[in-house]
């Protein structure tokens, strides 16, 4: 049997190590336990001899007390065992959860571009609840009942030799033959858990876009899909299911097997006058007590093989990186950011993106000459290429183009959601990847057409969970956006619950939450993606004066499909397939007669559907 201790034993060692004192408890319990199992045949053996022998009532009576007071004892240890180890399960599978939980927050958006929510769920939730019983009682059950069946085979051999050595024989079979059983187990568990993980996250993903689903007729395409995955789940699970039934059905062929050898041992050895009629029920109560022991390893391998392709499948996803890593150690300057893009390219991997076909290109002529990385993946045809701007601090850039000319994956660089493969970007005098992630989450702030609102307080939808932002800043923010009204209209001011999906709020409501939030982070550059595009002409105006606000001793990148929105901006950047074909000053452009923008103001004409590159 190959049992990977090591990587088990890391496993248990670093979520069973806090909690060492209830562990020590919980073994004491069991082994305690096991102890008394091996004493209370003998009283009940010691009964039976006196019975026989017709001795006296008292002696039997006091037997018969013992044996009822040491049952009772071994049910407390049981139960106190039972209870500690579901204690240490839940905390040690909880820790682990919250690991993993914030090993996939701080992971890429590539990856979960690559991964749905659902599969992670299930990740998170389902392989750790397998792991439960694992931790709470596999080492000790398993080292546990090992003690208790050597210590049945003494008993055995000091009973009688010949007992023993028979016993001793059909213990070493039944664990030999269940252990070579173990393994069969394994794959078809592992495909099974990836299988429920993709169930989840169809499931996720579906029910999350139920409103499209309907209004476009769509549900019978989604119930297809539906059973095309329990149908290919099914059979998974009866591989996995007949695995483990082999198991069960192999051990009680042995166990009626034990029984047999045991009732022929002990008959022979009466009628040879070799043993009382006591040790012959002795030896069968012990070949039964064996049982538990040979069952209880079997149970805790079978329970191992579910876990074992649990362990797996989070040890994947624990050795996950993030290419992008932590960042570097030089913070990024105070107050308003310059930002500086240097030939420039990036392309996404054609795994993250659906509906296209992976192709290998070549790097954008003026890149030819640096350095590419070394890479078997796919990805798809450059979204950027060989873009160069530098935007002083405190000024404003309007990016312009059509769908799919690559203006919100600058922004994705900016954040460094995504790092270019080609070239090099630089805020202040720092290049993006020498600053903490940590930090560059504070000095640059997004706000998008798409806003994200968590069923939490309006206080922590705001502020994102940050206790040092005061009400009083809060509510300055608020009256600036004229949201005081709506403040004072919730029955529990800040504090008021919000609804999932922004439930109860107005999408131009929810937009001015979303600059609020940029308010309160005070970056020192302010990046917005259209992000008025979901007011109405009065609310948008509205806010006109508050985005003058927030733009003052700032740096800011407008991502725009309309051209009103840029006029505020200091320069303008025109992109059309990933490749800058305007790139100045707005007002030099806007009187040049050959510019493109200057022909844009003329038609009043830019795409108008949102960019999803």
């Amino acid at each position: 049997m190959n049992i990977p201790l090591k990587k088990y034993g890391d496993l248990l060692a670093n979520y069973l190590k806090p909690q060492k004192g209830r562990v020590a408890w919980l073994a004491i319990a069991l082994l305690s336990s096991i102890g008394l199992q091996l004493v209370n045949p003998q009283i009940l053996g010691y009964f039976i001899n006196t019975a026989v022998t017709r001795g006296a009532s008292p002696t039997l009576l006091n037997a018969a007390l013992l044996f009822i007071a040491v049952a009772f004892v071994t049910q407390i240890f049981a139960v106190t065992a039972t209870y500690l180890g579901e204690q240490v399960a839940w905390s040690a599978t909880n820790a682990l959860r919250v690991d993993l939980v914030e090993h996939c927050l701080n992971l890429d958006l590539s990856f979960h571009k690559s991964h749905t929510p659902g599969e992670l769920v299930e990740r998170v939730d389902g392989d750790v609840h397998t792991l439960s019983r694992f931790f709470s009682q596999f080492t000790l059950h398993v080292l546990g009942n090992l003690i208790l069946l050597v210590g049945i085979l003494v008993v055995l051999f000091f009973e009688d030799w010949r007992a023993g050595v028979c016993l001793s024989g059909f213990a070493l079979m039944s664990l030999v033959i269940l252990l070579r059983l173990r393994g069969s187990a394994i794959p078809p568990w592992a495909n099974y858990r990836q299988i429920s993980a993709e169930f989840f996250g169809f499931l996720g993903e579906h029910l999350a876009g139920t409103e499209d689903l309907r209004a476009n007729g769509a549900i019978s395409y989604v119930m297809r899909r539906f059973y095309q995955i329990l149908q290919r789940w099914l059979p998974v699970f009866h591989q996995a299911r007949f695995a483990t039934i082999t198991l069960v059905l192999t051990s009680m062929g042995l166990f009626s097997l034990g029984n047999v050898i045991a009732l022929a041992v002990g008959a022979v050895l009466w009628q040879q006058n070799a043993i009382t009629i006591g040790t012959v029920y002795l030896i069968f109560y012990y070949t039964n007590l064996l049982n538990q022991p040979i069952e209880r390893i079997r149970e805790e391998l079978g329970n191992l093989q579910q876990a074992e392709a649990s362990i797996l499948r989070i040890q994947e996803l624990l050795q996950t990186r993030s290419p992008l890593g932590s960042g570097g150690n030089y913070p990024l300057p105070e107050g308003a950011l310059s930002v500086s893009f240097k030939n420039v390219s990036f392309r996404y991997e054609s795994s993250l993106v659906t509906g296209h076909t992976a192709t290998r290109t070549q790097a954008p002529s003026m890149a030819q000459s640096q350095a590419q990385p070394q890479t078997t993946k796919d990805f798809l045809p450059w979204t950027l290429q060989t873009i160069s701007f530098h935007l002083l601090a405190g000024q404003v850039l309007g990016i312009l183009g059509r769908t799919g000319s690559g203006k919100t994956t600058i922004a994705r660089l900016l954040l460094r959601l995504y790092d270019p493969q080609i070239g090099t970007i630089h805020l202040g005098n720092v290049e993006l990847p020498q600053t903490p992630l940590t930090h560059l989450c504070q000095r640059v702030g997004l706000v998008t057409q798409d806003v994200q609102l968590f069923q939490t307080t309006v206080r922590n939808n705001l502020t994102f969970f940050d206790p040092r932002i005061s009400d009083e800043r809060i509510l300055d923010v608020l009256n600036l956006l004229g949201l005081w009204q709506w403040l004072y209209s919730l029955p529990d001011g800040l504090d008021t619950q919000l609804q999932p999906d922004s439930g109860g709020l107005s999408a131009g409501q929810a937009q001015l939450l979303a600059f609020a939030r940029i308010f309160l982070k005070d970056p020192g550059l302010v990046i917005l993606d259209e992000a008025s595009s979901r007011l109405d002409p009065v609310t948008e105006t509205w806010i006109e004066h508050a985005v003058d606000k927030l733009l003052e001793g700032r740096t800011g990148v407008i991502i725009a499909h309309r051209l009103s929105t840029v006029q505020r901006a200091d320069q303008i950047l025109i992109l059309d397939h990933g490749r800058i074909v305007e790139y100045g000053d707005r007002e030099t452009l806007a009187h040049a007669p050959n510019s493109r923008f200057a022909q844009l103001l003329k038609t009043g004409f830019t795409s108008s559907t949102t960019d999803h590159q």
